[in-house]
């Protein structure tokens, strides 16, 4: 990195940081602390919604998922938008009607104070757990490719978010989250541009995604109805749907943006507002992991991304058996700019028998490539089996620090740790106040003053970024960083989402039933997670993590069912015949 990204990389975070604790000091009241005085407007929520769930691992994960295994990834949001609607219609009435600081407060009302605490407890350690990985994320692959240190960018991130979260409460993370969102995207779009100018001359954006075609890039929608796929359109659909309820219907860190706002209307308008730009951002940030594989069918690729990998492995024994694929990798690639370059021209003059000929040859070089990477990853384990041999995650910072020019390499890395940032703020934001509210002074005896809340607000949201930091500096990559946080989700949200609908649609089902019933399909749920999904290798899974979202929810309303009308069967007086 050069001078003018450091300057273009630290003046874009410190002046959202200062921006963020100018714009939003002095909150002296719950309200102002928690729901940012209630007056943000559609805009503002919407682009907080979208940027809350927009953190470093959707631009750093998302390519890379794309890279490897193509646009199928879309289907996961598919949904999004009934989710949307459902909230629109059921929650967000509620939730503003009551007045609420918390979803989870309005359990107590419809239950009791135990399912409050339990829901909330639920909240805070699947939550707790995300907030750790939306620091370690960036962390662990900015300290990987530039040379820092992983705990010292733990630190500083998680210190960054901490001071203006700290200082401003909701506020400050909703009017951050809009020159976040603006230097995202502003970022992706020009590395999009930038990826097609650097593409030969004569691959047109056209013709670029007709080589992704033929390399199975574009395969967007799978109507499998194999339970074991991660993503189809089904799963998409249904454990989408129930993922997307629970976490934008019941998720205090996505609650928390919408109850900001001035009136219900303008709550609507900004979940209506990810409902429509939310697939069409995550479909673009896939095509540009796409558009990032086409550039490496003309130019050179490591075996391994992972700049660590590659180093643990020829400073080890294996150096030479490592080099020698590496030889092999070089010659594999020069006949994959034949093949592509035989299919551009077989395109061009509308020999098709030629296009399907070169199709297969390409298909043939990507099998041997795939081999060829999988061989690498077990030289790289035998050398250091601490060391990550996963690369999906390095795939797009790779392309960054290697291709793109001075300044821009700044704006991207700004773009990453923005992101961090962005997404971090609002767990903490959220777990500082479900702890303030939801345990510490709803399970005292004595009152205090409002301030005495702000101020326990603060000092448990400070608590909750140290945590962060910490579960930041002992985390580990799996298959992938986008799936590691939805994997999390899925084992804690379905079971939460079903206590709310039990709550919204059975009247007749009160809080014993559903406290035990939660307990218990959570007990089960990891149970499933455990032995159908965990100990089987990445893409071999017996159900889709997915699904855990509508099993959890299905359960739990099956269970408070059967436990209520146990209890009413108990209770019953008996009468003579």
């Amino acid at each position: 990195m050069r001078e003018l990204d450091w300057i273009i990389l630290g003046g874009t975070l410190l002046f959202i940081v200062i921006y963020g604790v100018w714009k939003t000091k002095g909150s002296k009241n719950v309200d102002d602390y928690v729901r940012g005085g209630s007056d943000s407007k559609w805009w503002t929520i919407g682009l907080s919604v979208m940027a809350t769930q927009a953190s470093a691992i959707t631009f750093l994960s998302t390519p890379g998922q794309a890279f490897h295994d193509g646009m199928g990834f879309v289907q996961f949001y598919f949904g999004l938008p009934f989710a949307m609607i459902i909230i629109c219609m059921v929650f967000v009435p509620i939730y503003h009607r009551m007045k609420i600081y918390t979803a989870y407060e309005f359990l107590e009302n419809r239950f009791d104070l135990k399912t409050r605490s339990l829901t909330a407890l639920l909240f805070l350690i699947q939550r707790g757990l995300a907030a750790g990985i939306t620091i370690f994320a960036p962390s662990i692959i900015l300290s990987a490719v530039l040379g820092w240190d992983l705990r010292t960018l733990n630190i500083i991130i998680g210190s960054l978010v901490i001071i203006y979260t700290v200082s401003g409460g909701t506020n400050a993370v909703s009017v951050t989250q809009k020159q976040q969102m603006f230097i995202i995207m502003l970022g992706m779009f020009i590395t999009f541009f930038f990826i097609l100018g650097y593409l030969p001359s004569d691959v047109t954006f056209s013709k670029a995604m007709k080589i992704a075609g033929a390399s199975n890039k574009l395969n967007i929608l799978n109507f499998d109805f194999d339970t074991s796929s991660r993503y189809t359109f089904w799963s998409g659909i249904t454990g989408g749907l129930f993922l997307f309820l629970a976490y934008f219907g019941t998720d205090q860190s996505q609650v928390q943006r919408y109850l900001t706002g001035k009136s219900i209307r303008e709550s609507q308008l900004g979940l209506v507002f990810n409902a429509i730009f939310k697939i069409p951002m995550q479909f673009f940030i896939l095509l540009v992991g796409v558009m990032v594989f086409v550039f490496y069918q003309y130019n050179p690729t490591p075996l391994n991304f992972n700049p660590s990998a590659t180093q643990a492995v020829m400073e080890s024994s294996y150096a030479e058996d490592y080099r020698l694929l590496q030889e092999g990798q070089i010659a594999l690639e020069a006949e994959k700019r034949i093949a592509q370059n035989k299919f551009s021209s077989a395109l061009e003059i509308k020999e098709y028998a030629a296009v399907e000929e070169a199709k297969k040859q390409i298909i043939r070089i990507n099998q041997k490539d795939s081999t060829n990477r999988v061989a690498a990853k077990a030289l790289i384990s035998q050398a250091n089996d601490v060391v990550e041999t996963n690369d999906k995650d390095y795939v797009f910072i790779h392309f960054i620090l290697n291709n793109l020019p001075t300044g821009l390499v700044g704006l991207l890395l700004a773009v990453i740790l923005s992101a961090a940032m962005s997404s971090t703020a609002s767990e903490l934001n959220a777990l500082g106040t479900v702890t303030a509210l939801d345990l510490y002074k709803r399970n005292r005896t004595k009152n205090f003053t409002e301030a005495h809340y702000v101020k326990a607000s603060k000092y448990f949201t400070l608590l909750w970024g140290i945590v962060a930091i910490s579960i930041a500096s002992v985390a580990n990559l799996f298959d992938n960083l986008i799936q590691l946080v939805n994997i999390i989700g899925s084992i804690f949200y379905g079971n939460v989402l079903g206590i709310f609908l039990i709550a919204f649609s059975f009247k007749f089902i009160k809080g014993n039933a559903v406290f035990f019933a939660a307990v218990l399909t959570q007990v089960i749920v990891c149970i499933i997670y455990y032995y159908l999904i965990h100990i089987y290798p990445p893409g071999q899974e017996k159900l889709g993590y997915l699904w855990l979202n509508f099993v959890g929810a299905a359960l739990v309303i099956l269970t408070a069912f059967i436990f209520e009308a146990f209890d009413r069967m108990l209770k019953r007086p008996l009468t003579s015949a």
